[in-house]
């Protein structure tokens, strides 16, 4: 069983949509564990504070590292710590298998500007980044890496070869998915999927998945190229 621990001043939040479908499934069955420590509970003063003024100057507020660093020291218990951070480690496919494999993870969501570097430096505490992109807190963030880790977690998903196909699994986007009915507002699916010739239907799903990962992401296929010339 994964136990995950989250640091945060909104631990109402959690678990969120994490308590549906397979990871909340997954939750109910024990599968994982999820203890959310509200790091106001670890301030010094009645208002619970957690933030003050950056030094240096500038706009906004950073947590304070004599209360987040008194949330971890309270609630650690060994495993990797993780900051979602926007100028962490990009969060990938092969990072979510990675942190699915371990058997503990704690998260520390940061608000306002962030967090006291010292802290971060204290506890070697890593950095993993959802996209370039800004969000209000760091909960919405440790909610979709956990989302993608938890679903790795042998037992949650029912069939092991559910991810098999799936895109980055192997370098590629995936390829198109059809379903009935076979006919549609003058739309069918693709006559191999229908034929029965597994050979067939395999080589047509990887030249979509290669002509789609072409279109949208050439980054990912001059990658997937480079890596069948080694």
């Amino acid at each position: 069983m994964m136990k995950v621990k989250v640091l945060t001043i909104f631990p109402e939040i959690f678990p969120g949509f994490l308590g549906y479908s397979l990871t909340g499934k997954a939750l109910s069955e024990g599968l994982w564990s999820l203890d959310c420590v509200n790091i106001r509970d670890y301030a010094f003063d009645k208002h619970g504070s957690v933030d003050d003024t950056p030094c240096g100057g500038g706009a906004g507020m950073v947590m304070r590292p004599d209360v987040l660093g008194a949330a971890i020291s309270a609630n650690y218990h060994g495993g990797r710590i993780i900051y979602m951070s926007p100028r962490g480690e990009p969060l990938t496919q092969d990072k979510v298998k990675e942190l699915s494999r371990e058997e503990s993870l704690t998260i520390v969501c940061g608000r306002f500007e962030g967090v006291d570097q010292r802290v971060l430096d204290a506890w070697n505490i890593e950095e993993i980044s959802i996209g370039d992109y800004i969000l209000t807190g760091g909960e919405q963030a440790a909610q979709i890496m956990l989302d993608a880790v938890v679903r790795l977690i042998p037992g949650v998903l029912g069939n092991s070869e559910s991810t098999s196909d799936e895109s980055f699994e192997d370098g590629l986007l995936e390829h198109p998915q059809y379903t009935r009915p076979i006919e549609w507002e003058g739309r069918t699916v693709p006559e191999v999927l229908l034929s029965g010739h597994h050979k067939k239907i395999a080589e047509w799903q990887h030249q979509e998945a290669l002509e789609i990962t072409k279109r949208r992401r050439p980054d990912l296929l001059k990658k997937y190229l480079d890596s069948k010339r080694v």
